[in-house]
């Protein structure tokens, strides 16, 4: 069947500047068109459909687009998406206003952050929206900028933490897509996948985090050392000895 973009939009429940909106993003594909005139189909109405449904259980646009725009999205990477959704249905969203008055940091420096690719929005029609994890970091970053650290080099600093944290990322979903999800005794069994994903993400966020503060530590204490700053190398020790990393990864 054939829509035009006004019939589609009404089918779909979305305004035409929402399916305009996802089109310019990539999430659904161009239309036909005769002429002037662009045609859409059944498979742009099945798509709209489908990142409303994803929309609704918490993910992003990006995480949206990469998921509809797999070959192989449906139906195999079924079980995982269920297993990365299950815990999130029903977390609280906020808009960025909300997010701004929570975590007191100015609407100007989130949209800072968005664009620097820092937080991600949640999928939504019209107004963006957060998590509470953006809530949490937020709230993060503005303790870290009283504590003295200037704006623009803490912003660069945080992006290219985030582009080589995507790279992990990417290899570690790839390594539990081969060889946990496509197991034989999990494919397809989405308790087995929930289950394994449930026990494997805080092992792996605290082996992230205990590497990245021993090794923060390390290269702190070194170059204290061979600057001679005895007293300072002395507190440091202290202190170090005296902390213990606390991480934890809760599912709300």
């Amino acid at each position: 069947m054939d829509y035009r973009v006004e019939e589609l939009a009404t089918a779909a429940g979305v305004g035409v500047d929402t399916l305009r909106f996802y089109q310019g993003r990539g999430l659904l594909p161009a239309p036909r068109r005769e002429g002037r005139i662009a045609y859409y189909g059944d498979r742009h109405l099945e798509r709209l459909r489908r990142i409303r449904d994803l929309q609704q259980q918490g993910f992003s646009l990006a995480q949206i687009r990469r998921v509809v725009t797999q070959p192989d999205a449906r139906p195999e990477t079924e079980p995982l998406l269920a297993a990365l959704v299950e815990e999130r249905v029903g977390e609280r969203s906020l808009t960025r206003a909300e997010l701004a008055a929570e975590s007191g940091v100015p609407e100007a420096l989130i949209q800072a952050a968005v664009a620097a690719g820092l937080m991600e929005p949640l999928g939504g029609e019209g107004e963006e929206r957060f998590s509470e994890a953006d809530l949490e970091m937020a709230r993060l970053g503005l303790t870290l900028l009283e504590s003295g650290f200037p704006l623009q080099e803490l912003l660069a600093q945080a992006m290219g933490h985030v582009r080589h944290v995507q790279d992990l990322c990417d290899a570690a979903i790839d390594l539990f897509d081969d060889h946990v999800r496509k197991a034989d005794t999990a494919r397809g069994d989405v308790q087995v996948i929930t289950d394994a994903f449930r026990k494997l993400l805080p092992l792996v966020t605290r082996l992230v985090a205990v590497h990245f503060q021993r090794t923060l530590v390390a290269r702190a204490l070194n170059r204290l050392e061979g600057k001679q700053e005895l007293d300072a190398l002395e507190a440091a020790v202290r202190a170090t000895e005296a902390a213990r990393l606390e991480v934890e990864v809760a599912w709300r």
